[in-house]
């Protein structure tokens, strides 16, 4: 029993782990599938709003709410996004430790949540705008 108490700490620590984006989103704009530099675009998520010109990499925090890109730039239409932060992937590990004497048994069991990665938004966006 001893010697489980003290191997807890370990066995969750190695199972953990953190996302690794930072918040950093890329964006970048194309039209007619060629690059489209000097796009005016607005970045808004619940940590704030920020004006952008193409292209152009911010950081917008944790994954927030939705994430919403409007770009917009003269002779083309106003193009808009909106990406959903993905879910973070759910584990749960069982410790448990049995002993007894003879026929008679003693367990104790632990479940413990565990997630793997923060979820979040792409790291990488391309804005399509159209010609009007």
């Amino acid at each position: 029993m001893r010697h489980l108490i003290l191997m807890l700490p370990i066995a969750l620590v190695a199972c953990a782990t953190t996302g690794s984006s930072g918040g950093n989103v890329a964006i970048e704009t194309t039209a007619n599938g060629q690059s489209l530099p000097g796009v005016q675009c607005v970045v808004n998520n619940y940590n704030g709003s920020w004006n952008v010109t193409t292209p152009a990499t911010i950081n917008v925090g944790s994954a927030n709410g939705d994430l919403r890109i409007v770009c917009d730039k003269e002779g083309y239409r106003t193009s808009e996004m909106v990406f959903r932060p993905s879910g973070p992937l759910g584990s749960s590990v069982g410790l448990g430790v049995g002993g007894g004497g003879g026929n008679v048994g003693v367990g104790v069991g632990l479940s413990v949540p565990i997630a793997l990665g923060s979820g979040g938004y792409p790291s990488r966006v391309t804005v399509n705008l159209n010609p009007q």
